[in-house]
């Protein structure tokens, strides 16, 4: 058959969320390579070097070569691992790509405000020496350390496994680590106790160790949410978890696995180990919240999208698989609805919009936007459906925030300007860069209010009867193609920005205010960090406000998480803040259709 009449094999890479599309005696390494995804080859593709791994997710690949054989091993083979130099798709497929397979980690937003708050965690630290045993002194190990205290305690199987041999290699000398009456953790005297703060979003990990003494932050990190790879947004991932008899399973295991990665990192960053780290708080909305838990979610896929719980929730790390002190306890702040979760709550906590006498506007986008409005001490949120356009999935050259992707843009004089992430060669454009584009667009009249592209614009041309603006030429580009920006991507933000929008001046609404009253305008989030606020003013996403009203403040959920860590206080505030903010849910509001077709216009 003619080559140019061979059907293409789409590839689709996660959780890098970008797709290729190859002949079918192509390789994923090359696939991985035409879409600007560098994975480490480092013997040129000739598959004996064992760097290029990738996991198949979904599909069906060539047959298992020797060099796999012998690279990988009969278990990596058994787990779905295969090198992306030796196999070709045999159809449509889609593979996981490891971080230790990428040339260049992608940008994750760990960033964030520092903590202000005052230091009272639930585990606290107490120093003793005990009374070394003999023949006439005959007490227990647990009573020993009972009659020390003064109290009793609550010793639960695994510390209690370890204990007794822990106190006589530490000749009986101990820091204890106690929440409450409970004994989480024996370790040397004058150890640091360390706590874990997490911020599950749907498409990326940001993960923080904390100094549970003085409130100081040792290291931290971030990742792709492994989940991605079973579907990019929880409405997937619900079906998922759905359809498949292991799939709820599946989908907290490979989580799991991922936090027990990063903690080991951390660890090593900061010279601790894993059991000095004695509570954890981990937030993310609620489906999140629920996969991390283990809790059923198929009741947040139906109407009326009712959670399993909506109050605190502790958890024991060892009955989830979290590998820290074996008696720490994970806190997951409270739920406000189906789709407002502790994630929302944890914002709301480190931006302060719990003690505000302000009109305070505050949302965290992504592919699902929570938005609240504070007004006289007042709160008010909603859910926007506002899809994955942000970060970069249904468009048509988009990718997430990696080394090549446009992040910014510029038309001046008619020539336009462009800056990728890592000073690469563009292979693809982010919600960033698409945002900036349109703006430009608009700005220069190649783009209507309808969000129609104008074909005497000199960067517009017609392919296959449809528009699409050329962003970045063929020969500039870092894959040899052009970047396009077309029709339906457009749309793609039209509905994004319309969803946000209309949120807001809902929440507005029903707060009895107007833009002129809002005191302060807050964005939260990896893409609220990046995005440009004229270039959201412009499209109509915000509101055109004063520039000095408007705060964007990096990860707020992972600082909120911190708080959560180190205040007993802030815990108390968060339950009655989830309890006390009213959710208004949008698709039953009055003539909400209407408006949310008239804010697609582009004005």
């Amino acid at each position: 058959m003619n080559q140019g009449m061979t059907k293409k094999l789409e590839v689709d890479l996660q959780p890098i969320g970008r797709r290729a599309e190859i002949n079918p005696d192509e390789t994923l390494l090359h696939a991985a390579q035409s879409a600007g995804v560098e994975l480490v080859a480092i013997c040129g593709g000739g598959g004996s070097c064992g760097t290029c791994r990738v996991r198949l997710m979904d599909g069906e690949l060539s047959p298992v070569t020797p060099n796999e054989e012998y690279e990988l091993g009969a278990e990596a083979i058994a787990a779905g691992y295969r090198l992306a130099c030796q196999v070709r798709p045999l159809g449509a497929i889609r593979v996981d790509v490891p971080p230790e397979s990428l040339t260049t980690p992608q940008r994750t937003q760990v960033e964030g405000r520092e903590i202000d708050v005052e230091i009272d965690p639930v585990v606290k630290p107490i120093d003793v020496t005990l009374p070394v045993p003999d023949l006439y002194d005959l007490r227990s190990d647990v009573t020993r350390i009972e009659e020390t205290l003064g109290q009793s305690i609550i010793v639960e199987y695994p510390v209690l496994n370890d204990l007794s041999d822990r106190l006589r290699r530490q000749q009986w000398s101990a820091r204890l680590a106690l929440r409450d009456s409970h004994l989480v953790a024996v370790l040397p005297r004058e150890t640091k106790l360390l706590g874990l703060a997490v911020d599950v979003g749907t498409t990326k990990l940001a993960a923080y160790l904390v100094d549970l003494e003085n409130g100081r932050t040792l290291a931290r990190i971030g990742a792709m949410n492994p989940q991605i790879g079973y579907g990019e947004d929880v409405i997937s991932r619900i079906a998922y978890a759905n359809h498949h008899a292991d799939g709820r399973a599946t989908l907290q295991h490979r989580l799991i696995e991922s936090l027990n990665t990063m903690i080991g990192e951390m660890c090593a960053e900061a010279n601790a180990t894993r059991e000095q780290i004695v509570e954890a708080v981990i937030a993310g909305n609620t489906v999140m919240h629920h996969l991390l838990a283990g809790l059923p979610v198929h009741q947040l896929g139906a109407s009326p999208y009712l959670p399993a719980i909506s109050d605190p929730l502790e958890v024991r790390a060892i009955d989830i698989g979290l590998d820290v002190a074996r008696s720490a306890t994970v806190y997951l702040p409270p739920n406000i609805a189906g789709y407002v979760g502790a994630d929302h709550v944890s914002m709301l906590i480190a931006t302060g919009l719990w003690n505000t006498n302000k009109t305070v506007v505050a949302l965290d986008i992504g592919t699902n936007t929570e938005i609240s409005v504070a007004h006289h001490g007042q709160l008010v949120c909603c859910s926007c459906a506002s899809g994955p356009a942000f970060e970069g999935a249904h468009i048509t050259d988009g990718m997430r925030a990696a080394p090549g992707a446009i992040e910014r843009v510029q038309i001046v004089d008619g020539e336009i300007r462009i800056h990728t992430i890592g000073h690469q060669a563009p292979v693809g454009i982010c919600g960033s860069g698409i945002l900036d584009a349109l703006a430009e667009m608009l700005k220069t009249n190649a783009l209507d209010k309808r969000g129609n592209l104008r074909k005497d614009d000199p960067h517009v041309r017609a392919r296959n009867g449809k528009s699409e603006f050329v962003l970045a030429a063929a020969l500039a580009a870092g894959h040899g193609r052009e970047v396009l920006v077309t029709r339906s991507d457009v749309n793609e933000i039209q509905l994004a920005k319309s969803a946000i929008r209309v949120g807001i001046d809902v929440l507005l609404a029903e707060a009895g205010v107007t833009y002129r009253d809002v005191d302060e305008f807050i964005v939260a989030g990896a893409f609220g960090t990046y995005l440009d606020l004229n270039s959201a003013v412009r499209i109509g996403m915000f509101p055109d406000l004063p520039r000095d009203r408007f705060q964007q403040v990096g990860n707020a959920a992972g600082t909120g998480a911190r708080h959560l860590l180190l205040s007993k206080e802030r815990r108390r505030i968060a339950k009655d803040v989830a309890r006390r903010n009213r959710y208004i849910e949008l698709t039953t509001y009055p003539e909400f259709t209407r408006h949310f077709v008239a804010a697609m216009y582009f004005e």
